[in-house]
Formats: C-alpha cells, sequence, structure tokens
C-alpha cells in the first residue's frame, strides 16, 4: 500500500493549524478593540465571537456579554445591541421602541464620536499588537552597539577559522575601522577569500591574525514561501559551494543567484558537521527599496551577515516602543507602496497573496521557530489592521467613511444607500479574495 500522501497530509495539517492560530490571536485582538473601546464609550456588546457558523462555546459575562467560539475559526465580530447584523450596518428595529437611556447604550443610538472611536479601536488595536510584539523582541534581545567588537560566534566548518568573543577589530587586511558599520562597508569592499587578516586587540593586547572573511556564506534567515524553505535550508546553514564553485563569501552567492536567470543551483551546505547536497530554483521577486519603488531580482530567499553576532546593549521602554513603531509603520509604508506599484502594473500581480499563500507563510514561520512565528503574527496584524482601514464599504474604513459622511451632513446615509454601498463592498472584496486566491495557485 502506498503511504506516500501521509507527509502531504500532514503538511496540511500543520498549514491549517498554523494559519487558524495566527488568525485567531489577530481577529481576537482586533475584535476586542471594538469591544473595549466601546465598552468605555457606552455601547453595550450582546455577542463576542471568534469564528463564524454554529456555536461550539458559549458563556455570558456579568455585563451580559455571550464570549462564544463558533465552528469556522476564520475571523470573528462583535454584534453590539441595536445592530442589525454582525456588521453593525443598520439597526434591528428595536431601537425606535426604546428609552434615550436605552437607545444610548446601542451602537445606532451613541454619538457619533463614540461609534467613530469604537470602529476605528479595531484596526488600532491590531497596530497597537504588531508595536508591543516588537517593542518586547528588541527589549529582550537588546540593539547592536557600534563598537567593532566580535559578540558570539556563529558555528561554522572545522576549516574555517575564527575570531574570539570579545575581540575588538581595529583594521581589515590593512583598512582601519573605528565602528561596525566601517566592518560592514569594508568587508562588503573585499575581494572574497578563505582568510583575511585582521588588526585586533585582545585582553589588551593588539594583536594581527588570520581568520575567516567576514561576511561568510551562513544563513542566518529563511524567508518563508521561497525556494529556499522548499529545499529544507535552515538559520546556521553554511553554503560552502555552488555548482562546483566554492564560495567564501555570502555576496558571491548573491551574484551567483541574481545571474542564473531562475536556472536550477546545485548547493553544497555544512549543517552541525554534516555536508548536504541541496538544489533549488531561484525565483523573480519584487523588493521594496529604501528610497521607494521595488527591485526586481531573482532570490532563493535566505539573508547572511557576520559570521559573528554582533554586541547588544539594553534598550530602554520608550526606545523599544519607538523601535515597535518604526517597524509598524514600515510596514505600513511598504504594504502601500507595493498595492500601489501592483495597480499600476509596475510589479507583478504575484506580489498579492490570498489565504492560501498567507496560511503557507504562517506554517514556515511556524516549523521555524516560536520567536519567527510571533513576528509573522506581528507583521500580519498590521497588514490586516491596514486593509480594515480601506474605505471599502464592510471594513472599518469604509464605517468611518459613512461617519464623516454623517459628520459634515449631519445626518447618516439612508438605509437603502447603505445596502446598495454594503453590496458593491462585499462584491469588491469578494473579487479581491478570488484574485488573490488564483495568485496562491497560478503564481510561482
Amino acid at each position: 500500500m502506498d503511504f506516500s500522501l501521509l507527509p502531504q497530509f500532514g503538511g496540511l495539517v500543520w498549514t491549517l493549524l498554523a494559519f487558524v492560530v495566527a488568525l485567531s490571536v489577530i481577529v481576537a485582538i482586533h475584535e476586542y478593540g471594538h469591544y473595549i473601546v466601546g465598552r468605555w464609550c457606552g455601547i453595550h456588546a450582546e455577542v463576542f465571537s471568534i469564528g463564524f457558523g454554529p456555536v461550539i462555546w458559549a458563556r455570558p459575562d456579568k455585563r451580559g456579554t455571550v464570549w462564544q467560539i463558533a465552528a469556522l475559526p476564520f475571523g470573528g465580530y462583535v454584534k453590539f445591541k441595536g445592530d442589525a447584523n454582525a456588521a453593525s450596518v443598520g439597526g434591528d428595529g428595536t431601537v425606535q421602541t426604546m428609552t434615550d437611556a436605552e437607545r444610548r447604550s446601542t451602537m445606532p443610538g451613541a454619538p457619533l464620536a463614540a461609534r467613530a472611536a469604537t470602529v476605528a479601536a479595531g484596526p488600532v488595536f491590531n497596530f497597537i499588537m504588531s508595536i508591543a510584539i516588537f517593542a518586547v523582541f528588541v527589549g529582550i534581545a537588546g540593539r547592536a552597539t557600534d563598537d567593532p567588537v566580535v559578540g558570539m560566534l556563529k558555528p561554522l566548518p572545522a576549516d574555517w577559522s575564527t575570531l574570539q568573543p570579545g575581540d575588538m577589530i581595529t583594521a581589515i587586511d590593512g583598512v582601519a575601522v573605528d565602528t561596525m558599520e566601517d566592518v560592514l562597508v569594508t568587508a562588503s569592499e573585499l575581494t572574497p577569500a578563505t582568510n583575511v587578516t585582521y588588526d585586533i586587540v585582545r585582553d589588551g593586547a593588539s594583536l594581527q591574525v588570520e581568520a575567516t572573511f567576514p561576511l561568510v556564506s551562513v544563513i542566518d534567515a529563511v524567508q518563508p514561501r521561497s525556494a529556499a524553505v522548499n529545499a529544507g535550508l535552515l538559520k546556521g546553514d553554511v553554503i560552502k559551494s555552488v555548482d562546483g564553485a566554492a564560495i567564501h563569501a555570502f555576496g558571491q552567492l548573491r551574484e551567483i543567484v541574481a545571474a542564473s536567470g531562475g536556472a536550477p543551483l546545485n548547493l553544497e551546505v555544512w549543517r552541525g558537521g554534516e555536508t548536504l547536497d541541496v538544489t533549488l530554483s531561484p525565483r523573480r521577486v519584487d523588493l521594496p527599496l529604501a528610497e521607494g519603488g521595488f527591485e526586481t531580482r531573482w532570490l532563493i530567499g535566505i539573508s547572511g551577515g557576520l559570521f559573528f553576532e554582533l554586541e547588544t546593549e539594553t534598550m530602554g521602554p520608550l526606545s523599544a516602543i519607538k523601535y515597535g513603531a518604526e517597524q509598524t509603520w514600515f510596514i505600513v509604508n511598504s504594504s502601500l507602496s507595493a498595492l500601489y506599484h501592483i495597480i499600476t502594473a509596475q510589479i507583478s500581480t504575484c506580489n498579492l497573496s490570498g489565504p492560501v499563500g498567507i496560511a503557507g507563510a504562517a506554517a514556515d514561520t511556524a516549523a521555524m521557530g516560536a520567536s519567527e512565528f510571533i513576528w509573522f503574527i506581528a507583521v500580519l496584524s498590521t497588514a490586516v489592521g491596514l486593509l480594515n482601514l480601506f474605505p471599502i464599504p464592510v471594513l472599518d474604513g469604509g464605517h468611518l467613511v459613512f461617519y464623516a459622511y454623517e459628520a459634515v451632513r449631519g445626518k447618516p446615509p439612508s438605509d437603502k444607500t447603505l445596502n446598495v454601498m454594503m453590496t458593491v463592498g462585499i462584491m469588491l472584496m469578494g473579487s479581491l479574495m478570488v484574485f488573490a486566491l488564483m495568485n496562491d495557485f497560478l503564481c510561482p
């Protein structure tokens, strides 16, 4: 009997589980933002649901809100008092029969500012979660110092000589370096070689030693949904050769991949004392540039760095939060730029992933480790928050547009207009979902 489908089945279950966990966390934070700000604003929540469809578990709290988990864990909602539906569009017909005090506790009967704050709170809480996760990460890991001091050494093949932790680098191949940035710039300009000469200070004594090329071909990170992931490459792997040619520097590998045109490459990989043979094909990818725009390159989905970890210093809470905010803004800015370049046909539409692609990325990062998976959740939370702010009916941004209209005109749009706009919004989101889903299956 052929059991070859069992690993694929296991992979599918793992992918779905990772996707559901990531989405459930993000949805819970998003909906909790709606719930708690609505409560602060005096709007009563009748139902807080993670998932849709048949209810698996439910429990009312002392305030009368039913907290529940439904069978389809692909979203969630908060149904406020007086809402006609979970999307908070229109009233359920009971508001007109309520007293003024009762009406004030409903979504339709609350002041405009209270409704707007409640709706905006969902995306805002997504951003807050992302900022908090990024801040905690950098708070724990610390920030690299600017001193050219060797930190913890990365595992390397035995025939690759290294410096020692605590060595301060003062020159590389005769070029003086004062900061870690100088080290990186000088290393990037060196001709790749097995070893280079370092001037160092060790235990107060000045020495000159031969050691490994600074920017060796060691993998620092593997990108989800990449050729490297599919080929089984891992963080810490060392690429020793490509198609039989020895590799001394990560830059050599980058050049070979860039010039490959997508043709298969045969890699000799060192991993924990063992040598592996790996074959993979680079993929065409559109990368955001720091100055704006995108650059199309062939990539295998790995990044490298120095052969040692940088020394770090502890960041204070305010600095960590600032870093988290900057990281979140970078994701927002890059996402908007990518969308603009897709719409204007400057980059491939394959840069837009659907639920299958996102699920695959969730599974890949979960397989890499807890920290990578949590980081992915933070990135996805930012994307979900941004998407919900788009001015499309059925999304939070659409509700905010309706509220802006009400603020200007002094009255909300008519029920007929709302229904038409909601239908248009559902069609737009449905079309976008279908398009993204096609990308998941048709794009390489």
